[in-house]
């Protein structure tokens, strides 16, 4: 009898957090403008030593937001939301930087990108072979 109670407690609070906020939705008027012109994009990069994502130690975390300006805590915030505009948001097309020689030492570095860009949900990770290959790959992007 009493995991029925939680489990209709648990239930009742899930539909709860779900549901409500949908409930000021349908009030809201046809004619309503909406928050913002531009399409959301903020994102959350992170960085670590190790061969994967799963397994990488994070090391360094930062925001960056892209729409209407750049900012968040990432050191070069305009730089990167210029780079990632130019590859339309697509992490796999940073081009590495064409004057920079790194050494073959492997000591892997792995980054993760979660969040939004122009409003599409993004999960990407990659490792690099060591961290100055990270950095020039996407100078503005992965350099945090």
């Amino acid at each position: 009898m009493r995991n029925t109670a939680r489990w209709a407690a648990t239930l009742g609070l899930t539909a709860a957090a779900v549901c409500g906020p949908l409930t000021g939705a349908a009030v809201a008027s046809p004619s309503a403008a909406p928050a913002s012109l531009y399409a959301p994009s903020a994102l959350v990069l992170t960085t670590g030593h190790g061969s994967d994502a799963v397994t990488a130690t994070p090391e360094r975390a930062v925001t960056l937001t892209c729409a209407p300006t750049a900012s968040g805590t990432h050191p070069a915030a305009a730089q990167a939301c210029a780079e990632l505009r130019g590859t339309g948001g697509d992490f796999d097309s940073l081009a590495p930087a064409p004057d920079v020689w790194c050494t073959k030492l492997y000591n892997p570095v792995v980054v993760t990108v979660e969040g939004v860009w122009q409003g599409k949900r993004v999960s990407y990770a990659h490792t690099f072979g060591n961290e100055c290959m990270r950095n020039a790959y996407g100078a503005g992007v992965f350099a945090f």
